[in-house]
């Protein structure tokens, strides 16, 4: 349910179309929440729909052309609603530790390359996730928006770093382990 969220937080930020939408969740959003664009115009049908947004009225009617969107106060008052409500945290499902786990009752084959696989992803996402850090976060971005964002980023750096060292611990132990017989 959190989807119709996300649109009403990127739409509050800044009124965008459905194309805007979808570059701007490819490029920060999307990190932490993905959706297609096709999740994405279905979406906005039923934001609008339900009152919470409309598009804005443009000078010329035409077909084809692209509509942007805004909040209406009763989106507002959703999104308020929906950020103040407490959440448990969803409990982890990983595929690769699940495999691992497999590993231990039916050989390691193909694990190291995974591991390392996956390695080289995470490295690559951290230096990505910093590179943003240093062009979006320097000095004198310090409004609560921007220390707001700046926490989301870090939680994207600190589980970046987190996944790198663990994936290196774990290929330090797959390599202590006696050779299969």
């Amino acid at each position: 349910m959190s989807l119709p969220h996300a649109i009403l937080t990127a739409l509050l930020e800044k009124p965008s179309s459905g194309l805007e939408l979808t570059r701007r969740f490819d490029r920060s959003i999307g990190y932490f929440w993905s959706a297609t664009h096709q999740q994405i115009y279905r979406e906005l049908g039923r934001l609008e729909h339900d009152g919470l947004i409309r598009a804005l009225p443009t000078e010329q009617p035409a077909r084809g052309q692209k509509k942007s969107y805004e909040v209406l106060p009763a989106g507002r008052a959703e999104l308020a609603r929906w950020t103040a409500t407490s959440q448990d945290p969803k409990p982890m499902r990983d595929v690769l530790l699940l495999r691992l786990r497999a590993a231990a009752v039916v050989g390691t084959e193909g694990i190291e390359t995974d591991l390392r696989h996956h390695l080289t992803l995470h490295r690559r996402q951290l230096a990505e996730y910093q590179e943003i850090e240093n062009r979006d976060f320097g000095p004198g971005r310090d409004s609560a928006q921007d220390r707001l964002q700046h926490l989301v980023l870090r939680a994207g750096i600190d589980l970046e770093t987190f996944w790198i060292q663990w994936l290196s611990h774990a290929l330090e132990e797959l390599g202590r382990l006696p050779a299969p017989e």
